[in-house]
């Protein structure tokens, strides 16, 4: 279980780190992130699945302007990784029950990482000052020092997050095994459904010219194909 700790925690101080501060080739996106997490953790579908709905979701809930948005990249990277651990836990196959709880307990690490990224927003204007004013008088090599120190904090506080959810869920995976069975069915089914609201939110959020049309399409076809399985399951 510790090597699942120190990769998580490196796998999310480095999309940290890239989501702000080096490369930005968008590693960091929801998609990306939770899926390399669930890949280092030994549980892709986990990933990719919590991953594409996380994905969707922040896809129409983005900021834009000047306002700061919630931390999309730790949402995802921690409630991949808490997923991840919850199934190992259990000792059975991921299961979309076990996504739903973790995106249920996990996604509220968005606004946790917001109120981080403000809290070093001041840190960081103070080192890009001194970097400027090195810069200007010539002793780059110190400006450039500036930049590295500004990276670290990023790369421990959410590397650190991460590996604490790969923990949490550890101790919470063999307690979901104790949940009544109707319950745990129903948080399956609450998976897909999460997946058709997080689409529309991203269809109403791409202002499309036919975008509630679109939205209503998804919701409609992912509320259907809930209702043939149920259908062939209970004649």
């Amino acid at each position: 279980m510790w090597t699942q700790v120190a990769l998580a925690g490196l796998w999310g101080g480095m999309v940290a780190v890239e989501r702000k501060a080096f490369l930005q080739a968008m590693l960091s996106r929801p998609l990306v992130s939770a899926t390399v997490m669930g890949l280092l953790l030994g549980d892709v579908s986990a990933g990719v699945s919590i991953g594409m709905l996380l994905e969707l979701f922040y896809l129409g809930t983005a900021n834009l302007g000047a306002a700061l948005p919630e931390n999309d990249t730790l949402s995802a990277t921690g409630t991949a990784a808490a997923a991840a651990s919850m199934a190992a836990a259990t000792g059975a196959d991921s299961t979309q029950a076990l996504w739903s709880v973790a995106v249920l307990l996990f996604i509220p690490l968005g606004r946790m990482g917001r109120y981080g990224d403000r809290l070093l927003e001041g840190y960081m204007a103070r080192l890009a000052r001194v970097a400027l004013a090195s810069a200007e008088a010539g002793n780059l090599s110190r400006a450039v020092r500036q930049n590295l120190w500004g990276m670290w904090p990023h790369f421990v506080i959410y590397g650190a997050l991460c590996a604490a959810c790969v923990l949490l869920g550890a101790v919470l995976g063999p307690l979901v095994e104790f949940l009544p069975l109707a319950l745990l069915r129903g948080l399956a089914w609450a998976f897909p459904a999460m997946a058709s609201v997080a689409a529309v939110l991203a269809a109403q959020g791409s202002h499309a010219r036919r975008a509630p049309l679109y939205a209503a399409l998804g919701a409609a076809g992912v509320c259907l194909a809930i209702i043939l399985s149920l259908s062939r399951e209970h004649p």
